[in-house]
């Protein structure tokens, strides 16, 4: 059966941790494909070596990606993304570097009504346990025992 998380699953200061994933150099020519940014700093090796990290650096946005991407291992929230606040590049990624991403519930917050609204703080983390990125997410989500009780409040949603 899937893992669904609901309103009532969240709790103030409550921390979890995703599994790890590996930067491979093809992550990186991939994102550059897809979103056009063929930056030096990301695609070219030799450009790279007269820098001062001396190697490639993953892309912020694919390092957001990977961010949000780690967390889908929790199972499926019942409801969506509100929106991504405060995101912070701290250090750099570079191809072979693990990343882990720890989600800590920094509010919850009832509507009364079907749903409610949850702010977590998402830091990702290298091998080495530098943080090299951090965010805060707004998370709608219903309630466990009126998840099926009637439309939702949002048009243009199913409820």
């Amino acid at each position: 059966m899937e893992n669904i998380i609901h309103f009532e699953d969240y709790q103030v200061g409550q921390a979890r941790k995703t599994p790890g994933r590996t930067v491979t150099e093809a992550d990186i020519v991939f994102h550059a494909g897809h979103s056009g940014d063929f930056y030096p700093h990301h695609v070219d090796c030799e450009f790279c070596k007269t820098q001062p990290f001396g190697q490639r650096i993953a892309h912020g946005t694919l390092t957001f990606l990977f961010a949000v991407g780690l967390q889908a291992n929790f199972g499926r929230v019942a409801g969506h993304v509100e929106g991504y606040h405060r995101l912070r590049f701290i250090k750099p990624v570079f191809i072979g570097d693990t990343l882990t991403a720890r989600l800590t519930v920094l509010q919850k917050n009832s509507d009364g009504g079907s749903e409610g609204t949850v702010t977590e703080k998402c830091e990702t983390i290298n091998q080495k346990d530098d943080l090299v990125f951090v965010m805060e997410q707004t998370l709608r989500v219903r309630r466990r025992e009126r998840e099926n009780s009637g439309p939702s409040k949002h048009p243009g949603r199913k409820g």
